[in-house]
């Protein structure tokens, strides 16, 4: 009986603090989903184009390429806990910079400063959700650690339809979503792994490519089509004539299919795998894409975006997945940083191209970039499986 209750406790105590990274990590998602349409908008009132416009919603995803390599290096030393906390007050004073400068030009500066102290929140709280959900219950943890992550991401668009993109209210509400998540972090930091020191993967980055490129392949476009989706949806959807708070409201859509659908989409995981479900997504996307410049204009849009939300994000989700069901301890650090950086770098090859393909052939330049990179996922993807279904070759993905 005694040990039976020290199980149980234990079992509580790992509940409580998967519960505790997950409200924090959507407390993070509000202040960056909220960033996303207001830099879009406000730099769309000033006249900037939609290249520009990309290029700046590169910064982001720039200081998260620059910076994975070395966020388990900052874990050693400052510790998990510490790092995170720290970054996430690091982050607060970034939306109080931002909105004092109020110029674009400051705005590229803060916004790569942002993706390198987002980082080690990205990763420090997708492993702690990964270590501690249960192997069985792993698609549907991480479906649910996501769907509250996409609460956050909606909740961001949301304020922003309210409240509009004038004033300080905006900024204050992306510094409160960092403060809180610090503030939940501390709390439940007792009950989270620090991974101090759990050694190093050897070859790092390229340690890890070599194990699984065709996860970091899905992770790389995911990260491309959600922040070039989320970017420059606004632009789209204003070539076709559609009001400001409309534009604004396409995006939220697009998180709010988070929130309906990745719960779905894990236990579907649990059902058919990872790597079958990266597959299906990225199939789905592409054909969300191909209905955008039809409905845009008709009521059927709001649906597409939910299911392009979903799905699009969805990759992203079925890669962790797969990789909290293929690696432990050391190499999942190793592996959630290298997720880090192939989403950062898919955030520069994303926005900016999408950007510059629309300045060149018109609004059609987002579904064509959406389409085409999916596309050369679903290929590379069915490659792997059929160079691991091959005799004679090693199992990996």
């Amino acid at each position: 009986m005694a040990a039976t209750g020290s199980s149980d406790g234990e079992a509580g105590t790992q509940w409580a603090a998967l519960a505790g990274v997950t409200a924090a990590l959507a407390m993070f998602g509000a202040a960056q989903g909220l960033s996303s349409p207001l830099f879009t908008l406000l730099m769309q009132k000033q006249g900037m184009s939609p290249a520009l416009i990309g290029l700046s919603a590169a910064m982001m995803p720039l200081g998260l390429i620059l910076s994975a390599s070395f966020v388990p290096a900052a874990i050693r030393l400052v510790g998990a806990r510490n790092l995170a906390v720290g970054c996430s007050l690091i982050g607060a004073l970034c939306f109080l910079g931002i909105g004092y400068l109020q110029d674009w030009v400051g705005w590229f500066v803060i916004r790569f400063i942002i993706g390198i102290v987002i980082n080690p929140l990205y990763i420090l709280g997708e492993v702690w959700a990964l270590s501690l959900a249960p192997p069985s219950r792993r698609g549907r943890v991480m479906g649910a650690f996501n769907t509250v992550l996409g609460a956050g991401y909606a909740a961001g668009p949301l304020v922003l339809t309210a409240v509009g993109i004038s004033g300080w209210v905006p900024f204050l509400v992306g510094m409160a979503g960092f403060i809180l998540c610090a503030a939940i972090l501390r709390a439940v930091s007792s009950s989270l792994a620090g991974f101090e020191d759990d050694g190093q993967l050897p070859g790092g980055f390229f340690g890890f490519a070599r194990l699984a490129p065709a996860l970091l392949f899905a992770v790389l476009v995911s990260a491309a089509v959600q922040q070039g989706t989320y970017a420059l949806m606004p632009v789209f959807g204003a070539a076709y004539g559609l009001p400001e708070r409309t534009l604004a409201a396409l995006v939220m859509a697009l998180s709010l299919g988070n929130i309906f659908l990745q719960i779905p989409l894990g236990l579907l995981a649990e059902r058919f795998g990872g790597r079958a479900m990266i597959i299906f997504c990225a199939l789905a996307t592409t054909a969300c894409a191909v209905l955008l410049p039809l409905l845009i204009t008709t009521p059927a849009i709001w649906l597409v975006l939910l299911v392009m939300g979903a799905v699009g994000y969805g990759v992203y989700t079925m890669a962790l997945v797969e990789l909290g069901t293929r690696f432990k301890g050391t190499v999942l650090v190793a592996g959630n940083a290298a997720f880090a950086l192939m989403w950062g770098a898919g955030g520069v090859v994303g926005p900016p191209g999408a950007g510059a393909l629309m300045q060149v052939i018109g609004p059609l330049g987002l579904p064509v970039v959406i389409a085409g990179l999916d596309a050369l996922l679903v290929s590379f993807a069915l490659y792997r499986s059929f160079k691991r279904q091959t005799p004679d070759r090693p199992k990996n993905s």
